[in-house]
């Protein structure tokens, strides 16, 4: 088998942990210490994410969609698929590293999707995204996290607490969707959901189609 080799080593804003990104023939992978966060022959609940999200804003126009982590591109690249040609979709990526990746090495892997006239990078926290943003969003889709137990930095627990339920309301429009990618199912947190207001559903996914590990997909609704 081949060995790993080290492509690059980025520093994440805030944190004391570095991302590295590696390759292997034509697989690559991130990675923060011992943790692999993604690989690019395992997307399939990526790909769910995006297509859960857009199968139910497709009757809409000029919709906005806002992306917490640009990854390894996979759900950019199925949104993109998705939304119309009148559509805006912003990506939100604390680390600037991965964003340069994407136009050297992960070029491979995500194509010419930050090229596409739609997409608005944005180099900062989701968090910050979200608070300076007041129903201008369709959906925001979130995978920045193995789930609200398990923070890569600690701005991410805001995401999941009453408050920043709230400051992610006042980003959507009326029936707006919040998307997050989780490790695991947590009934705290659908709970939290529910009482803020939103309309929630809990999807199982897998990295590979039917198979490879599972994991959740929350799709919470706000009313008309």
């Amino acid at each position: 088998m081949l060995p790993w080799t080290l492509l690059d080593i980025a520093k994440i804003p805030g944190e004391t942990d570095e991302m590295r990104l590696l390759q292997r023939g034509d697989e690559y992978s991130i990675r923060v210490g011992r943790y692999e966060l993604m690989n690019s022959r395992e997307h399939g609940s990526e790909d769910a994410l995006a297509s859960l999200v857009c199968t139910r804003i497709a009757d809409r126009s000029r919709v906005r969609v806002l992306i917490g982590g640009l990854g390894m591109g996979f759900t950019l690249t199925e949104v993109l698929r998705r939304v119309r040609a009148d559509s805006e979709v912003v990506i939100s990526e604390l680390v600037p590293a991965v964003v340069a990746w994407h136009r050297g090495p992960l070029r491979a892997v995500s194509g010419t999707t930050l090229d596409d006239p739609r997409v608005t990078i944005e180099e900062q926290d989701v968090v910050r995204v979200i608070r300076d943003d007041r129903q201008r969003f369709d959906a925001i889709l979130l995978d920045v996290d193995n789930g609200p137990r398990a923070l890569t930095t600690e701005t991410n627990g805001w995401l999941y607490a009453p408050e920043g339920l709230r400051d992610i309301i006042a980003a959507l429009r009326p029936r707006g969707i919040l998307a997050i990618w989780s490790s695991g199912p947590d009934a705290a947190f659908v709970r939290r959901l529910q009482q803020s207001g939103f309309e929630v559903e809990q999807v199982p996914a897998r990295s590979k189609g039917s198979k490879g590990p599972r994991y959740i997909i929350w799709i919470a609704q706000l009313p008309p």
